[in-house]
């Protein structure tokens, strides 16, 4: 699969006769056809665009739009390219730098929203994901998994590898981890490329397996990159985002909510979205795409394509209103092919009898100057103790904060 640049055409031919298409469902409804023994063909309009960046001004941040009584303020700075983040009970906040390779506590001893401490406690090549379990932090990079003992001052024991052999990165080196209500570990395996047969059958995964890590089975499949993911706190069952695939024109593939459950197939790369074949990859042996669409577990909602969901957690903090509890927050950090961009965002979703509904924008204004500027990618959130939300943006180096008062 080429990437082509802005005005290119993206196009998958199974034969030298290739048809044109104004819309790219007709394409992927009517002229996909079950086995090789007609051609493929697909001609779509792709885009790369990406808005300039610009810096996170005190004038730029006070312009952000959030719901009536909540309020966006920076909690930190100057952090590099800070990505995921976790807090503990006590406070501490963690956040991983992946291009630095460094996780950084930040402390914020005097409860003015504003950190006043930060230190690096730990470095580990590409350290992305982070979750904590008994007093120990666990770090996972790309074929890696540490645990840490966190000591009375938020610093950090030497960190033990768990885990070496996890698969090869590629396209989404991204791996995040979180802990179940069964005391299991999961683990995210991105693909390593947009549209593709994997050799090994970890790649677009969630993996599980023991505290200690140990025990690593794969729990789903045909996930092409969910990096958020988390528990219903009534419920207890577990839903991920999950991004669609590129280069298949401005509003395909859209980004999917996922209900995960064990043992499913979601699809990648053959079948994406409400069912919809994949013009570039045809299931292999003598499955047609109607047999592997039967066992293809669909998505519960999609969201805007191209607009990269990175980070999702459940509220159950008592700051924010009663209305919010046990809904999720979804950081969307953007898109970079789509000729308007989409994301740039954080948004809530809306879970009605413990299903996800609907989305709506929650805070707001990273794009500006008609969209042709941003100063704001969100990547990673979480729920501090206070009940305020925290999310980074590894772009201008921020760890904000959204709080409430009536």
């Amino acid at each position: 699969m080429k990437n082509w640049y802005k005005g290119a055409l993206y196009a998958v031919a199974g034969a030298a006769l290739i048809f044109g298409c104004d819309k790219a469902k007709d394409v992927f409804n009517e002229m996909i056809p079950e086995t090789d023994d007609e051609p493929t063909t697909a001609q779509i309009q792709g885009y790369v665009f990406r808005p300039a960046l610009v810096p996170a001004t005190d004038a730029n941040i006070q312009q952000l739009k959030a719901p009536a009584g909540f309020r966006v303020t920076k909690f930190a700075d100057n952090l590099g390219k800070p990505r995921m983040l976790v807090t503990t009970p006590s406070g501490f906040i963690y956040v991983t730098d992946r291009e630095a390779g460094t996780v950084t506590l930040l402390r914020d001893s005097n409860n003015d929203g504003t950190a006043d401490a930060k230190q690096v406690v730990a470095n580990i090549k590409q350290a992305h994901g982070l979750a904590v379990r008994e007093n120990q932090l666990y770090i996972v990079a790309v074929k890696e998994l540490y645990r840490a003992s966190i000591n009375g001052d938020g610093t950090l024991g030497q960190p033990q590898q768990l885990i070496g052999d996890l698969p090869d990165a590629g396209q989404h080196p991204n791996r995040t981890i979180a802990f179940g209500p069964d005391g299991m570990l999961y683990i995210t395996v991105g693909s390593t490329c947009n549209s593709c047969p994997e050799p090994n059958p970890e790649h677009a995964t969630i993996l599980r397996a023991n505290a200690d890590g140990s025990n690593r089975k794969i729990f789903a499949k045909g996930l092409r990159n969910t990096i958020g993911f988390g528990w219903h706190p009534q419920t207890g069952e577990l839903f991920g985002l999950d991004h669609g695939i590129d280069w298949l024109g401005d509003n395909e593939q859209k980004e999917e909510v996922n209900k995960i459950v064990q043992g499913a197939d979601f699809g990648w790369p053959y079948i994406y979205g409400e069912g919809k074949y994949n013009p570039s990859d045809r299931p292999k042996g003598d499955t047609t795409y109607q047999q592997y669409r039967q066992k293809t577990t669909l998505p519960l909602l999609t969201y805007q394509a191209h607009s990269a969901p990175l980070g999702m957690v459940f509220y159950s903090g008592s700051l924010f209103p009663a209305e919010y509890r046990n809904d999720a927050f979804v950081t969307m950090r953007g898109s970079w092919n789509r000729s308007v961009p989409s994301g740039y965002k954080i948004v809530r979703l809306h879970f009605e009898n413990g299903q996800p509904v609907r989305f709506d924008d929650f805070v707001t204004g990273f794009l500006i100057d008609n969209n042709r500027s941003q100063f704001g990618r969100p990547v990673g959130i979480t729920t501090h103790p206070d009940g305020s939300l925290l999310f980074s943006d590894d772009n201008n180096g921020v760890v904000y904060r959204v709080s409430y008062q009536q």
